[in-house]
């Protein structure tokens, strides 16, 4: 694979095209350090055989902002230490400049005085104040923090130094940002001019480390507006990148521009963007110049960063999410086992929802990710017969990772497929990347030592035939006995996105969480008048950020009526009878007309009989909680009850 070969990077060399590019991680310590978890993190991604790791966001001065900071001599030794650990795997490293969107002095002093409120009031998150109100002198000054942060990095043995041209330097670049009537401002030459005299600063206080420049471009949308501000669009980015290029930047990582308001616009979900949706940015970029050009945007599969490279899009592929969710995406490639790599399905939830959240990066799909160095499969001291009942995600996880750690394992299926509720939620619109987890098992547990026994139950007088036996059987659709709940034209959502009910003309869809709403998208693109009822204030509440202005979007043009604050009372044949309560006001009871009912108010566990058995039982997944959960619950539950085995 061309993927696989060597690029050489302005003094150096990268053993391969894999980058993992800047990402926020929240792994740092509190003050920005870079710690345990940090370091375990970056040493697998480079034990994996990435060839190029970029640490994202690195301040080089005292800020508030959760990011990883770099601006004494003190702070050397947990670099040093990092790049010692990449080093050992061929792996070169590299930290993203960057700089928060307030005045890191003045916040600092009013912080020091005690001006707490004051200090909070201008921690701003929009860098369009900061662009306009930073002197000529302060940028000075920050030309002078940066350089010395890229001699600190140099002095750690940090390999390369990429220009954040996302933040404050693609906001000065930006005509959209900046709107200063000074040296920094107005034409393309001002600004322009931070940036390259930064490169400018990099190419003499640290010659010999690669500099690489993030060029993010503001790209057009369908209905004439522009997404990202940051950066700067096409036309000006490819006049841009010639300059860079002159000035002695040594690589360029091309990538959607930031700065919208939201976050799907750079880490796009699953459905919202095509595949590869900036690498037609980087080949056009390519074009221009000679230096080497990174691109990112959805590149899933290993099929897809190798044909970017081959066909000469790109010299290099940043693969960030990819690699969270498999981080030996490159070692697998090399040992010929592509198929084996785990690939990303795109939610959002445990990468992007988390960061928002200030949680750390955790991919659903990878129990080890956040953990890295905590969460590891060990051999089994003594190998045993496992039978796990039911092939959902967290039985295919429980039976991946019993098996990795060399017991053999049988899994009993009463259906005739793997894949439980994968295959359910993976039916709505945008939703059928998710089958990209089911594929991920089906590749990898055909070399291991498991047998499915589909179209079957583990009956009680073969317990005995087995050392320990897990429980994942999942959940079921509940129906509560809400009067008329059992009249022919009530139907669960589960039902529905399993194709066993057929529903039409007026839906009304009772429970406006996820699962109902996403049924009722389903159910208005078939071509139903869906109503959605919610007894909360809102729908959708567990949703992603990034997904939830789409979905709504989406909801929104096709008519789906939302009722919140609104409880079932009856269910007749042709209608339902419901009560809305309104913050001072009176409730309000009135019907909507409804030829079918499908019920999406939650689910319960459908847990077996186990009573009597003589081996030890192990419930995970939606039966091993409090109550039925999510796919991260899954995977995590059936890695850890597996691996302690």
């Amino acid at each position: 694979m061309k993927l696989l070969e060597p690029v050489k990077v302005g003094k150096t060399t990268f053993k391969n095209r894999i980058m993992f590019p800047p990402l926020t991680t929240g792994y740092e310590e509190r003050d920005g350090s870079i710690g345990e978890q940090s370091f375990q993190f970056y040493k697998r991604l480079a034990e994996g055989g990435c060839g190029y790791i970029v640490i994202g966001d690195v301040a080089p001065a005292a800020t508030f902002s959760p990011t990883p900071k770099l601006y004494k001599e003190d702070q050397i030794a947990p670099f040093a230490r990092l790049a010692d650990a990449c080093h050992e795997y061929g792996c070169k490293l590299g930290i993203q400049l960057f700089h928060p969107e307030y005045n890191v002095d003045a916040l600092n002093a009013l912080f020091a005085q005690g001006k707490m409120d004051e200090a909070r009031a201008q921690l701003r998150h929009d860098m369009q104040h900061f662009i306009s109100e930073v002197t000529e002198e302060q940028l000075l000054t920050l030309l002078d923090r940066m350089e010395a942060c890229a001699v600190l990095a140099a002095k750690a043995g940090v390999d390369c130094i990429e220009i954040h041209g996302d933040r404050l330097v693609g906001s000065l670049c930006s005509k959209i940002l900046n709107h200063r009537t000074d040296s920094y401002g107005g034409s393309f030459e001002n600004r322009t001019r931070f940036a390259l005299a930064l490169v400018a600063r990099l190419k003499a206080a640290v010659p010999d480390m690669v500099i690489d420049y993030k060029l993010p471009i503001v790209t057009p949308l369908a209905d004439g507006g522009l997404r990202g501000k940051g950066g700067l669009e096409l036309d000006e980015a490819k006049e841009f990148a010639v300059l860079l290029e002159k000035a002695g930047v040594d690589t360029l990582h091309v990538a959607q521009a930031n700065h919208t308001g939201n976050m799907a616009d750079t880490i796009p979900p699953m459905g919202t963007q095509p595949y590869g949706f900036t690498v037609y940015c980087a080949e056009e970029i390519k074009k221009l110049v000679s230096v080497p050009v990174s691109c990112v945007g959805r590149i899933v599969t290993p099929e897809a960063a190798e044909a970017i490279v081959a066909s000469g899009k790109a010299d290099i592929v940043g693969l960030g999410r990819s690699l969270l969710t498999d981080p030996d995406f490159a070692k697998k490639c090399e040992e010929g086992n592509a198929a084996c790599v785990r690939k990303c399905i795109m939610c959002n939830k445990g990468c992007t929802d988390n960061i928002q959240n200030r949680a750390f990066l955790s991919c659903v799909l990878n129990a080890e990710n956040g953990y890295e160095g905590k969460r590891v499969i060990t051999p089994a001291a003594q190998k045993k017969q496992i039978a796990v009942i039911g092939a959902g995600i967290a039985g295919l996880e429980a039976a991946r990772v019993a098996a990795e750690k060399g017991h053999t394992v049988t899994v009993f299926e009463q259906s005739l497929q793997a894949g439980g509720q994968l295959l359910i939620a993976s039916v709505p619109p945008r939703k059928e990347e998710m089958m990209r987890a089911l594929n991920y098992y089906q590749a990898v547990l055909a070399a291991l030592p498991v047998t499915f026994r589909f179209g079957t139950t583990l009956s009680p007088e073969h317990y005995a035939d087995y050392d320990d036996i897990i429980v994942a059987t999942g959940a079921e659709n509940m129906i509560p006995p809400i009067p008329g709940h059992d009249l022919p034209n009530v139907v669960g959502a589960w039902d529905i996105l399993a194709k066993k009910a057929v529903v039409f003309g007026n839906v009304v869809v009772i429970g406006g969480g996820l699962v109902g709403v996403e049924t009722a998208e389903y159910l208005a693109h078939l071509g139903c008048n869906v109503t959605i009822v919610e007894m909360l204030d809102a729908i959708a509440k567990e949703e992603s950020g990034t997904i939830l202005p789409t979905l709504t979007k989406e909801l929104d043009s096709y008519g789906v009526v939302r009722h919140v604050n609104t409880k079932l009372d009856k269910i007749h044949c042709d209608h339902v009878t419901v009560t809305a309560s309104e913050k001072d006001a009176a409730p309000k009871t009135f019907d909507l007309p409804a030829d079918f009912v499908v019920m999406a108010v939650g689910a319960k566990k459908h847990l077996p009989d186990m009573d009597g058995c003589p081996v030890p039982v192990h419930y995970i997944g939606d039966c091993g909680g409090e109550r039925p959960s999510n796919i991260d619950h899954a995977v995590k539950s059936a890695y850890d009850t597996a691996n302690a085995l």
